[in-house]
């Protein structure tokens, strides 16, 4: 809780730090709550998401992940289907916190959030022992989102367009 209100006090002060240096027309620009639902596509599958500004990549819960060769094989949590994928790794993300660093494997996906669909990089973990499945960081966030961390499940996903690239 403290955190969130940290990063909600850091969005207030610092606002270039939840919209991209190059901003969308103000039309454009999507204003998404501190937690909000996502659909992975093209798999339809309904994801809870926190909106975290000091992520700089978003990350998805992978349970069982194994890379054999330049391809990630992961589950999605049982309580959002158990759905097996297999993926190229794109790229390798060092991730540090206060408490380890690790390394993880990359693969490009798409997102609806909001009313966008968008295409980006996301870095794979178990997230088991947290409450969000995907980390919505600020990779995402760039394609014209303005984070309101008062509020929780603004923009509920409803993507009419292509994917942003």
């Amino acid at each position: 809780m403290i955190i969130s209100l940290l990063i909600c006090s850091l969005t207030s002060v610092f606002p270039a730090v939840a919209v991209a240096a190059e901003k969308p027309p103000a039309k454009e620009r999507i204003t998404v709550g501190a937690e909000e639902e996502v659909l992975l596509l093209p798999w339809g599958v309904r994801l809870r998401a926190r909106i975290d500004t000091g992520a700089a990549t978003t990350s998805l819960d992978a349970r069982s992940l194994t890379v054999k060769g330049n391809v990630a094989e992961f589950r999605l949590p049982e309580e959002y289907g158990g759905l097996q994928m297999r993926l190229p790794v794109v790229a390798w993300r060092h991730v540090r916190s206060a408490e380890y660093r690790e390394r993880r494997p990359v693969v490009e996906m798409d997102f609806c959030f909001g009313s966008k669909r968008i295409h980006g990089r996301v870095n794979l973990n178990d997230r088991a022992r947290v409450k969000y499945p995907v980390i919505i960081g600020r990779n995402m966030l760039k394609h014209g989102y303005i984070v309101d961390c008062t509020q929780s499940n603004i923009a509920p996903p409803s993507c009419p367009e292509p994917a942003a690239r």
